[in-house]
């Protein structure tokens, strides 16, 4: 995982956490990315601070060993310690996610592991037009954006685990 500082045409700045390069490169092609602030959609790659990391042989303590939630392309990373500042960046993205995947959940119907195929029904026709939510491999999301039918993921968050 990699996590850039991106910039919107006007001026905002906001990080972003993906697979790889290829993956922001992939997702600014698609127009994924989108400002939090402004909706713009010309995103690029702001300057950054190189990432220093210790050597081999510094001692590390059981708190570094933080493990990152997968979400699709995308991956929020889980808070600081309780000891440690909380970024107030990070925490109001944080705030952010968890409102999208609050009114998704109350306006969507939770259909599991039958996304995928409740999705096409609906793209196509063969279902009522509604919000849906429920689980999908990244094959199944790749093969639906193939397809042509708009899917985004709903990130996990570090207290969805406890």
């Amino acid at each position: 995982m990699i996590s850039l500082k991106l910039q919107c045409s006007n001026g905002h700045r906001f990080d972003g956490w993906f697979a790889s390069s290829a993956s922001f490169e992939s997702q600014v092609e698609r127009g994924l990315l989108t400002c939090p602030h402004c909706g713009d959609t010309t995103i690029t790659r702001a300057l950054m601070a190189p990432a220093i990391r210790p050597s081999r042989s510094a001692a590390r303590h059981p708190s570094d060993e933080r493990e990152i939630a997968p979400a699709g392309e995308v991956t929020i990373l889980p808070p600081e310690p309780a000891s440690g500042p909380v970024d107030p960046d990070v925490a109001k993205m944080r705030a952010m996610v968890k409102a999208l995947r609050d009114a998704v959940r109350e306006n969507g119907t939770d259909v599991g592991k039958a996304f995928p195929e409740e999705a096409r029904k609906i793209h196509y026709g063969e279902a009522e037009e509604r919000g849906i939510y429920g689980q999908a491999t990244l094959d199944d999301a790749k093969a639906l954006w193939d397809e042509g039918i708009e899917v985004v993921p709903l990130p996990s968050l570090p207290e969805d685990k406890n």
